[in-house]
């Protein structure tokens, strides 16, 4: 292949392992063999070709171009397989597997189906320009509405979240503590988009895209603190005794019974969701970074890795399955020491970056502010359009604190608190610390680093991964995985609980909710083991279809959160 060379070391690239010209690559599509070269001097097809498969195989030309792009000296094999997957996966194939032999990689393209054909229609329309100007819309009607309330009241959040955050106290039965809540919260929403999807909007939007980020994430703040006052003001008591909230509880008992087919609808998109979002892919990720860190020293073969994966996804399912099947009560407090832990783990590790590369800093920041401006003139020209950093920023900004989606404010309505305002304050702090600190020091590191960035090409957290190992050697490689492991088991420990409140929602019976962890649970297997990229793909989409309920229900339900807000301050002098 492109990516072979005899005596080639089989997980790491090296000079005599990239593509050179005349290596050739021979591709298979619809039965017919074609071949070419790695310089694309000269194609040879073999048959009749028809323009469909020719569409095909210029897809999966370009997908090999991006591979030999990735093929640098110091890359992982992975890094080149994962950057000719993303390229396919972008143009819509729903099924698409590879696979090694020897020192090379095989790709091998499936064309998507009527299902994937529709799911990538609806999913990039739900996760596209209509659903983030939706979003944006609702968050600058909130802000207005409560006079800017992120700001004016932004000291006062801090003083209410972080201030109070070792103070040592016990919730009430059926409840968590607010600072609880709030890192169960962001156990859902802190994730491996966080280290992934940081990069990929810096590679497609240019160092500006952090700066829209940072424009989304002021106004998430307020559609955050919306979203966890009305849960915690709307919220009931179940029949085992535990408070329960969130979207469908604030539809149903703020709106009415007229609404009540939307909180049916969120609750539904939910649990057509939980598995995949919140369960597989997290694992899935859990199985890379292990098997990414293990073949990295050498310490398994490839040939080991089913049996690994299968062990890795049993002892991800029997944790799973001991903090949910714990309650409440465990759910809490397994999150109020894992987040901190992996934030604080996570923030070392980037501040180190920035301070030994702090010389480069002012440019990284002129670049991040001019560039939001003039994409150009820090892209070497790749990215030259406004929209196109706009676009990359303020969707990653929206998608990693999930303003907008409603889930966080489903932890939140557990907090033993009388105040839903003040519980709300813990919703502003949940987005400045997801997108504010941790999305804005994952770009740091890839832009104080100095490691290379190929703008307008698609990367994920293998850029990042480059950008701690430029710095500290090859040995932060371990870390990283570290930190992707437990960003990736937190978020499957938060839409665990997630999940089963969309059950009992639906099914009207507290009865559901634990053999839902114990599947919930299990899923965990098939995530290590199986590729069922395209169930993923429309959970995934399912996951957007949840913000149009929600943003309806905070759209008709301004009009309290601003009298709540105003009799809370008044309270409070």
């Amino acid at each position: 292949t492109a990516f072979g060379g005899n005596g080639a070391d089989p997980h790491h690239v090296t000079d005599d392992t990239r593509g050179k010209p005349g290596d050739c690559v021979v591709l298979d599509i619809g039965g017919r063999r074609e071949d070419y070269c790695s310089d694309m001097t000269r194609t040879v097809f073999l048959g009749s070709v028809s323009d469909r498969q020719r569409e095909i195989y210029e897809i999966v030309k370009e997908a090999n171009l991006r591979g030999i792009a990735a093929a640098k000296p110091g890359n992982r094999m992975c890094d080149v397989d994962k950057a000719a997957r993303d390229y396919i996966t972008e143009k819509g194939f729903g099924k698409y597997f590879t696979h090694r032999t020897g020192h090379s990689i095989g790709l091998e393209v499936h064309e998507a189906g009527d299902v994937s054909a529709v799911n990538q229609a609806v999913n990039s329309f739900i996760w596209g320009i209509p659903a983030m100007v939706c979003i944006i819309g609702v968050g600058l009607l909130l802000s207005v509405r409560t006079g800017f309330l992120q700001i004016r009241k932004f000291p006062y959040a801090i003083r209410t979240t972080v201030g109070r955050m070792f103070r040592k106290r016990d919730a009430s039965d059926g409840a968590m503590t607010p600072f609880q809540a709030v890192c169960t919260a962001l156990a859902g929403t802190v994730g491996t988009g966080n280290i992934a999807g940081v990069a990929g909007a810096i590679a497609i939007g240019g160092p500006g895209a952090v700066f829209w980020m940072w424009c989304s994430a002021l106004l998430g703040m307020c559609t955050k603190f919306a979203e966890v006052t009305l849960a915690v003001h709307f919220r009931e008591r179940s029949d085992t005794g535990e408070w329960v909230g969130g979207p469908m509880y604030y539809i149903k008992n703020g709106l009415g019974r007229r609404w009540q087919f939307l909180a049916v609808l969120y609750a539904l998109f939910g649990v057509l969701t939980v598995f995949g979002t919140g369960n597989a892919t997290q694992v899935n990720t859990i199985v890379a970074a292990v098997d990414t860190a293990l073949l990295e020293y050498g310490l398994v073969g490839g040939s080991f890795l089913p049996t690994l994966n299968l062990i890795v996804g049993i002892l991800v399912a029997v944790l799973v399955a001991l903090v949910l099947l714990g309650g409440i009560k465990r759910i809490g407090s397994v999150s109020e020491k894992l987040v901190p832990f992996m934030a604080l783990f996570y923030i070392v590790l980037s501040v180190g970056v920035v301070v030994l590369n702090f010389s480069r800093l002012p440019y990284v920041l002129e670049s991040i502010v001019a560039g939001a401006f003039n994409p150009a003139a820090f892209t070497g020209g790749t990215i030259g359009s406004l929209f196109v950093s706009m676009q990359k920023g303020v969707s990653r900004g929206i998608f990693s604190n999930e303003a907008g989606l409603g889930t966080g404010s489903i932890a939140h309505a557990c907090a033993d608190t009388k105040k839903p305002v003040k519980q709300g304050m813990f919703g502003i702090f949940e987005v400045f610390a997801d997108t504010i600190v941790i999305c804005t020091l994952t770009a740091l590191v890839i832009l104080c680093s100095g490691t290379s960035v190929s703008y307008g090409a698609a990367a994920g957290a293998e850029l990042t991964i480059s950008g701690f190992t430029t710095t500290y050697g090859g040995w932060a490689s371990i870390f990283t995985a570290v930190a992707l492991c437990c960003f990736a088991f937190s978020t499957i420990i938060g839409w665990g609980l997630y999940g089963s409140r969309f059950l009992v929602f639906l099914c009207k019976s507290n009865k559901v909710a634990r053999p839902f962890f114990v599947v919930y649970a299990l899923v965990a297997i098939l995530g290590a083991t199986m590729d069922l990229g395209l169930l993923w793909s429309i959970a995934d989409t399912f996951n957007g279809l949840m913000s149009i309920p929600n943003l309806i229900a905070l759209l008709l339900l301004s009009g309290t959160v601003v009298q709540l807000t105003r009799a809370f301050f008044k309270s409070e002098g």
